[in-house]
C-alpha cells in the first residue's frame, strides 16, 4: 500500500511539472505574440491579450482595465501611428524583438511573472506622406518587461505589463548623442485624453539617465532575492 501511495505521490508531482512547463511555454507565446501584434500595429488583438482587469505600466502611468489598455494601444498608438486604422502600414517599421525570458509559474499555477528584453526598431521609410509628429525618422528602442499573468477561464493573459524603457537613440546619432523621445507622464485621464489613469509615486527618467530594474526571481545560484523585492 505504501508502494501504492508512493507512485501516486510520484505521479502527481509529475503531473505539476508537466503542467508548469505547459504554462511556461504558453505564457512565452502569449508574450511573444503580443511583440508580433504590436510590429504590426494590430492593437485590437493586443488589447484581448489583457485580463480584464489587467494593466499597463508605460512611461511611469498606469492604464488599467481594457478601458485603460485601450486608451493607451488604440487610441494613442494606433492613432498616432497609423491614423487609426489597423496595420501593416506602407512605409511604417515598428518591429519588436522580444528575448531572454524568464517565467516564474505559482506553485497553483494560477499566477506567473515573466522578465523579457525588448529590442525595438523603428521609423518610416522617406516615400511615405503620413509622418507621426516627434517621432525620429530612424530610431533605436531598448527596454525590459516585468510582467504578471493569470489564467483566466483556462486561458493564461497578462495581468500587468510593465515597460520600463532603457534607452532610444535615433540611428543617425547613435545612443552617444541622442535623449529619449519618450518621456514620463505627467498628467492622468480625462485631462489628458490620451493619459494614464494613474501615475507612478515617481517618475522614471529616461535614457540618458539609468535606473534599476528589480528581478522578480531569485538569483539562480545563491536563492536570494535581489533588489529587496
Amino acid at each position: 500500500m505504501s508502494e501504492l501511495n508512493e507512485m501516486k505521490s510520484e505521479l502527481a508531482e509529475l503531473k505539476s511539472r508537466v503542467g508548469k512547463i505547459e504554462d511556461l511555454h504558453a505564457i512565452r507565446k502569449l508574450h511573444y505574440a503580443y511583440g508580433y501584434y504590436i510590429d504590426f500595429c494590430q492593437y485590437d488583438e493586443v488589447v484581448q491579450l489583457f485580463a480584464k482587469d489587467g494593466e499597463v505600466i508605460f512611461l511611469s502611468g498606469i492604464y488599467k482595465g481594457h478601458e485603460g489598455v485601450a486608451r493607451l494601444y488604440k487610441t494613442w498608438f494606433q492613432n498616432f501611428f497609423t491614423k487609426g486604422k489597423p496595420g501593416p502600414e506602407y512605409g511604417f517599421l515598428l518591429d519588436h524583438f522580444q528575448m531572454q525570458d524568464i517565467i516564474t509559474v505559482a506553485d497553483d499555477r494560477k499566477t506567473a511573472k515573466g522578465r523579457f528584453r525588448a529590442i525595438l526598431m523603428g521609423g518610416n521609410h522617406e516615400t511615405r506622406e503620413y509622418k507621426p509628429e516627434g517621432l525620429p525618422e530612424q530610431f533605436y528602442e531598448a527596454g525590459i518587461y516585468e510582467n504578471d499573468y493569470v489564467q483566466e477561464d483556462g486561458v493564461w493573459k497578462i495581468k500587468r505589463l510593465d515597460y520600463m524603457v532603457q534607452w532610444q537613440a535615433e540611428y543617425e546619432k547613435g545612443w552617444a548623442h541622442t535623449e529619449a523621445h519618450l518621456q514620463p507622464a505627467v498628467e492622468t485621464y480625462p485631462k489628458n485624453p490620451l493619459g494614464p489613469d494613474e501615475l507612478l509615486p515617481k517618475a522614471r527618467q529616461t535614457w540618458p539617465h539609468r535606473h534599476d530594474v528589480p528581478y522578480h526571481y531569485a538569483h539562480p545560484v545563491m536563492g536570494a532575492k535581489l533588489n529587496g523585492k
